[in-house]
């Protein structure tokens, strides 16, 4: 497609994938000929080769994982053995048939699979089962559903504890859906994976084993993925069979600045104000056209300033954008939903609640604000373009930021490089503990049961013995408290309850932020932004998980800054990286961080200038998890002509521009991760650099960093290399979640501290 974007020298890089035609393959004999029919009425004459070889593996029992790319139809080889199925084992009076259970990672994912479902027009007894459904119509899903979508929250807290009430439903399970699997990574990566072992020994308990069939359009190692999240073994069909048009892929770096930031830095325009201006652009082209924004904020703001735009040129274009993000009621969200489908809207300003597989066919562009973290979300978020088989346009933003900086100007390390392979631990300890509990109560645990749930099973159902939430007899472990089991694990967070965000003087919940950024989110003096309405916290109760906030309307938005200490508990790998007993040495192991909230900082809008900072006065919070950390010698240091004044600034830099890039390595954001250094640590008695996974027991991000340490080390040193800043900027040293103010900061320090390392 032509592009309606500048040629300046924004524009690093475009890159223009070409078209591929179709390959067909005949109807599998065994599928329903009203399913076949149904198809047919909607255009599908004849599905796609990937589509028929996952449907014939389903079909046959093979647990299957189809990764083949955004709009490939992967819906319909799960959709086409589950719905026949389902009218093949219809009782002789009409009773329920073969169930299928489907799992989406977001509720607006699951609507819009029921809405394709229902489209078919077959006589299969199709219902939602998540918060969004009344009371009556969870009653029905359980008594009378046979494709029961739903979501992997609703399956540990409500489905599993009340299996006796489901029993008919288990009982003729015959297909467990997981879909967008990839999206199941880090801590909530592994919390699914223990309720999907879960819901496979309830299954059996009835005598049903349920074929799995999993999908994802950007998975890496889809087998290994698929096997470490179900505990089965997998068959991965790849080959994608599929059309698409022409895709032109442009990477887009915003210019520096007049304005100062920290310290006085250089900094860029905002992606968020450059996405803005482009989406006008397109709009006013009359492109449909998709943003993608990190943050529910920027979702909110680009929208408001596209329309602000748009009716400078035409009165009739403002009410034609629009955001979209979690939160918003359902009946908002649904609507949304609708008009762009339908081409009321032209313009929407999103957060990564429709990345998703949601079908929005007729789309022209994606706009990217900021790197979405891992190159599976980027390929994720730009496959929205085009999936009605049309030309499509994507572009990312870069935000001032190492990582963005990086990927803009090494276009090779985005479009020619895999995406990453997912990280999840399903044996972390603080997550297998809860789930234990939780099957324990439903039903109890038996030496038998604990192989399914992984070979540290065992130790952790016997310190939950000893702590007393489980209890040993001759039959196995047993649940004996009066809580509910599930409440143990948010399979979300693992930050406990989520604070409620309350109107001053009404009384009325306007959202939630979880606990663990409570801290950093809903402070007092904090500014949240819902649906283009500015709010201010009053005071946040911590013991209450409530945090009181008022309207206001202010020109700045809030960031906390905290400090924190890390001590070393265990190291459990290391490299020596260099000869002799005084080389560089690389960790990797169990850590104890202290955190706590000290001030806040206020940014004017949209510019980002730092506008002052005020101290806060929260309670430190520890955490025990798994690190990286590397070490430099005190004569190495001297011999590439470090001083002791040159050390804390050096050794800061690149710890800020690491904990940057190691996303690109690891699939993680860098909110997931944290960073501590100093020029001496008391543990190791050197200068140490700390990487840190943020969640209790760890994630698996730290250990991908130290296994790909050298590249990911070598990306950090070539990143604050290249940036064309003379002392540090947020593009490469300075990070936005500094608690010391990004001071020091030394940039050329930086470079030769790695270099010593590196070398």
């Amino acid at each position: 497609m032509s592009l309606p974007l500048p040629s300046d020298e924004r524009l690093t890089h475009l890159e223009v994938l070409p078209a591929r035609a179709a390959r067909h393959a005949p109807w599998p004999p065994w599928a329903a000929p009203e399913v076949v029919a149904a198809y047919a009425a909607r255009g599908v004459r004849e599905p796609w080769v990937h589509q028929v070889v996952a449907a014939d593996a389903a079909r046959a029992g093979q647990h299957v994982v189809l990764a083949t790319g955004t709009a490939s139809g992967k819906s319909l080889a799960y959709q086409l053995p589950a719905l026949s199925a389902a009218l093949e084992a219809r009782g002789p009076r009409g009773q329920r048939g073969a169930t299928t259970l489907y799992l989406a990672p977001t509720k607006a994912l699951a609507q819009d699979q029921l809405t394709g479902l229902r489209e078919l027009g077959l006589d299969v007894r199709v219902t939602t089962h998540d918060g969004d459904s009344s009371r009556e119509q969870r009653e029905w899903s359980r008594e009378q559903g046979e494709y029961v979508l739903t979501n992997p929250d609703m399956l540990h807290h409500s489905l599993l504890p009340g299996h006796e009430r489901w029993r008919r439903f288990f009982a003729q399970l015959r297909y467990v859906v997981v879909d967008e699997c990839h999206h199941y990574r880090g801590v909530f990566g592994a919390h699914v994976a223990a309720v999907l072992r879960r819901l496979r020994r309830i299954c059996a308990a009835y005598g049903a084993h349920p074929t799995f069939v999993l999908a994802s359009a950007t998975v890496a190692e889809p087998e290994a993925h698929a096997g470490r999240l179900t505990g089965l073994d997998v068959l991965p069909v790849t080959g994608d069979a599929s059309p698409h048009g022409e895709v032109s892929i442009a990477l887009w770096q915003p210019r520096l600045t007049a304005l100062a930031g920290e310290n006085d830095a250089p900094v860029r325009r905002a992606a968020s104000s450059e996405a803005a201006d482009l989406l006008t652009d397109l709009v006013v082209a009359g492109r449909r056209t998709l943003t993608f924004v990190r943050s529910r904020r920027g979702a909110e703001q680009i929208a408001l300033t596209a329309a602000r735009l748009l009716g400078e040129v035409d009165p009739s274009l403002p009410s034609r954008v629009a955001s979209y993000r979690g939160g918003y009621l359902p009946e908002e969200r649904r609507e949304l939903e609708r008009a762009l489908r339908a081409g009321d809207l032209l313009g929407l300003a999103a957060t990564s609640a429709l990345e998703l597989g949601i079908d929005v066919s007729g789309l022209d562009a994606v706009l990217l604000a900021g790197f979405p973290g891992t190159r599976a979300a980027f390929w994720q978020q730009v496959g929205r373009a085009g999936r009605d088989g049309g030309d499509a346009l994507g572009v990312l933003i870069a935000r001032d930021d190492p990582l963005d900086t990086y990927l803009v100007t090494h276009p090779e390390a985005l479009l020619g490089t895999p995406v990453e392979a997912t990280v999840f631990d399903p044996g972390n300890p603080y997550v297998l503990g809860p789930h234990l509990c939780a099957a324990a109560a439903e039903i109890p645990l038996t030496e038998d049961a604990l192989p399914l749930f992984g070979p540290t099973a065992r130790a952790v159902a016997d310190r939950l013995t000893e702590a007393g939430l489980l209890r040993r007899r001759a039959q196995g472990w047993f649940w004996t408290d009066r809580r509910r089991a599930s409440d143990l694990a948010d399979i979300r967070s693992a930050g406990g309850a989520p604070v409620s965000l309350v109107e001053a003087g009404t009384g009325r919940v306007i959202g939630t932020v979880d606990a663990a950024g409570a801290h950093s989110t809903a402070h007092e003096g904090a500014v949240y932004l819902h649906r283009g309405e500015t709010w201010m916290v009053e005071s946040l109760d911590l013991d209450e998980h409530l945090a009181v906030i008022s309207r206001t309307d202010v020109p700045w938005s809030t960031s906390a800054r905290e400090t924190t200490d890390i001590s070393i508990v265990a190291e459990r790998d290391h490299r020596a990286w260099g000869e002799g007993p005084g080389g560089c040495r690389l960790s990797f192991g169990e850590v104890d961080v202290t955190h706590q909230v000290v001030s806040f900082q206020r940014r004017r809008q949209p510019t980002g200038e730092v506008m002052g900072e005020e101290p806060l006065d929260l309670p430190p919070r520890t955490l025990r998890t798994s690190s990286v950390w590397w070490t430099v010698p005190a004569d190495a240091l001297e011999d590439a002509g470090l001083t002791a004044r040159d050390l804390p600034g050096s050794a800061h830099a690149a710890e800020h521009c690491s904990i940057g890039l190691l996303p690109l390595f690891a699939t993680c954001d860098r909110w997931d991760i944290g960073g501590v250094s100093t020029a001496m640590h008391p543990d190791t008695g050197r200068l140490t650099v700390f990487v840190y996974d943020g969640h209790p027991g760890g994630a698996g991000f730290a250990e991908r960093g130290f296994h790909a340490a050298r590249e990911w080390l070598g990306a950090t040193r070539e990143t604050i290399a290249a940036c064309e800043c003379a002392e540090g900027c947020p593009s490469c040293v300075q990070s936005p979640k500094c608690g010391n103010g990004n001071e020091p900061l030394d940039k050329e320090g930086a470079l030769r501290l790695l270099d010593v390392l590196l070398a």
